[in-house]
């Protein structure tokens, strides 16, 4: 069992080979590791031939050294990267569809507006904002949203890059 101070949030990007399974079989290995996999997001690359998976998990760093280890086993993962908070930048995409009747419109939008969100659609009772952002930024929108109401919600799994100059590549690249 893992010591809740050691425990924190880790982001690992994986490029495999795009090809039928390998997404269950990576992530096969983090459920059979005892890893919760908070977010998922997966899609091919610049190569079509080479896939991105993004997962989001918690754990601690000696765990997340092992699943690495492990990662670098299965055939058909070409390399991998945990991200730190710093090293990288972290977006995800909220669609969120809110109660708003006429008088609550005006005020919902000046919160998109602050949050640079995007108002998809606008019924007589509802409207749908879209939202990018990191984690933290994602959260603060909905929880002020929740005072109108959240009725539905789609949330993509996080998607993260390197920051800088260096990249994440693939030896299927070269």
């Amino acid at each position: 069992m893992m010591d809740s101070a050691e425990v924190r949030h880790y982001t690992v990007g994986v490029l495999v080979a795009n090809e039928p399974g390998v997404l269950s079989r990576v992530s096969g290995l983090f459920s059979r590791r005892g890893f919760n996999i908070e977010s998922l997001a997966v899609g091919p690359t610049q190569d079509r031939t080479i896939s991105r998976i993004t997962l989001v998990v918690n754990g601690d760093e000696a765990h997340i050294e092992q699943l690495v280890q492990q990662l670098y086993k299965l055939i058909s993962v070409q390399k991998v990267q945990v991200f730190s908070k710093d090293s990288a930048v972290e977006r995800q995409l909220v669609m969120v569809k809110v109660a708003a009747n006429a008088e609550q419109r005006e005020s919902i939008m000046r919160l998109a507006d602050v949050f640079r969100a995007k108002i998809l659609d606008v019924s007589r009772s509802t409207m749908i904002l879209q939202i990018t952002g990191d984690a933290e930024k994602v959260s603060a929108l909905l929880e002020l949203l929740s005072d109108y109401g959240v009725l539905e919600m789609a949330q993509t799994g996080a998607i993260a890059l390197e920051r800088g100059e260096s990249f994440m590549n693939s030896e299927l690249f070269d």
